[in-house]
């Protein structure tokens, strides 16, 4: 199973046949138009089966699945006080993997914008986070704990390591948070401005498994300032299957 999350940068109707190449099963796509609202009839056509959130109907996270799959989205709480966390879609595939598509915004709060998003995310849903895969665009990293109290992203790391959730690259690349050699992002597309900030969580049974790929910035840096990441699983493991059949 090949699962890709990358940020588009927006315009992702001129953009998707470059992921094409990978023939992926899941796409957990940042910053894409909403394709039922899209002009562009060969988006339209490409997107056949999929979720969509957004506040307007250019800039939302998408979630896309090959057609004859099942896709189901799962009902969370996404409540904060009287507005609501941005972005998250839970889904499940094909009946025996579940998810959690990941696009962390700004909060009308300020103080809960972005990775704070996510901690009250998670924390909203802990008895329901247990074995899915986490993945997107988290806009954070360790480097930024200092510019909080509550909710930065080591306490999300944390959360989620004691749900027996972990993350990919750090497991695989045995680098620290916060000191990641590959980056997934350039700040205004400047290679002098490098950040980690896309990431793969899940349950420690896929990592023993699983493969993880970080796109180049010659490949790329044109068309986004996001790496897609490439996420590679080659069966569910067993533990793992039993726990989403039950």
């Amino acid at each position: 199973m090949k699962i890709i999350s990358w940020n588009c940068n927006g315009a992702f109707r001129k953009k998707f046949a470059y992921l094409s190449q990978f023939d992926a099963d899941v796409l957990i796509i940042q910053e894409c138009e909403d394709p039922a609202q899209s002009n562009n009839a060969s988006y339209r056509e490409w997107a056949k089966n999929y979720i969509w959130i957004g506040n307007t109907k250019n800039r939302g996270l998408g979630v896309f699945v090959k057609a004859g799959t099942t896709l189901e989205h799962l009902t969370f709480d996404h409540s904060f006080g009287d507005a609501s966390l941005k972005w998250f879609i839970p889904f499940r595939h094909n009946n025996n993997l579940d998810f959690i598509a990941v696009w962390t915004q700004k909060s009308e709060s300020g103080y809960f914008g972005y990775i704070g998003q996510l901690y009250k995310f998670i924390m909203n849903n802990i008895d329901d986070i247990n074995s899915q895969i986490i993945i997107g665009d988290f806009n954070s990293n360790k480097i930024w704990d200092y510019k909080r109290t509550e909710g930065d992203h080591s306490s999300c790391v944390n959360l989620l390591s004691k749900k027996g959730i972990v993350s990919l690259y750090h497991e695989l690349m045995k680098e620290s948070q916060g000191e990641e050699l590959q980056p997934t992002f350039y700040l205004q597309r400047n290679l002098s401005k490098p950040y980690h900030i896309d990431y793969a969580f899940l349950p420690e049974s896929f990592s023993r498994v699983a493969s993880l790929h970080i796109g180049s910035h010659a490949d790329w840096l044109e068309i986004s300032d996001h790496m897609p990441i490439i996420l590679e699983i080659p069966h569910i493991p067993l533990a793992l299957r039993r726990a989403t059949e039950t």
